[in-house]
């Protein structure tokens, strides 16, 4: 069974840092696209950032660009999202996909992934 854990998930204060990780198992991420989405209290899910396979180019959610960076260590069978300047409005679970169709694109629609991790909870309060 192909299976993604999410970790380091948590409490932050507005402003704070936060880095998720997201690790495969009985599957190799190469050949992935993988991406990361949030949903937040009574909210749709939805896609901030994601990254190809081969070149590992990134796009964002215009709300997290310039906040979030996610990345890939294909060596390790990991992907990471470093999250920079969180707000409130950040809260919620998020959780990290991978999609094995697409080759040299990714895309935010979560409709397209076809594994996903169980999701971890990110907390911004005071």
């Amino acid at each position: 069974q192909l299976q993604l854990v999410e970790s380091g998930g948590g409490l932050v204060q507005p402003g704070g840092s936060l880095r998720l990780s997201c690790t495969a198992s009985n599957f190799t991420l190469d050949d992935y696209a993988l991406a990361w989405f949030r949903q937040g209290p009574g909210n749709k899910r939805e896609g901030l950032a994601c990254v190809t396979s081969k070149d590992s180019r990134t796009h964002y959610k215009d709300s997290v660009k310039g906040r979030f960076t996610i990345s890939r260590d294909d060596m390790k069978n990991t992907m990471s999202l470093q999250m920079e300047s969180l707000k409130v409005e950040d809260t919620g679970v998020y959780y990290c996909a991978a999609d094995y169709g697409m080759v040299g694109l990714c895309v935010l629609t979560q409709y397209t992934y076809d594994v996903w991790g169980q999701g971890t909870q990110v907390t911004v309060s005071a």
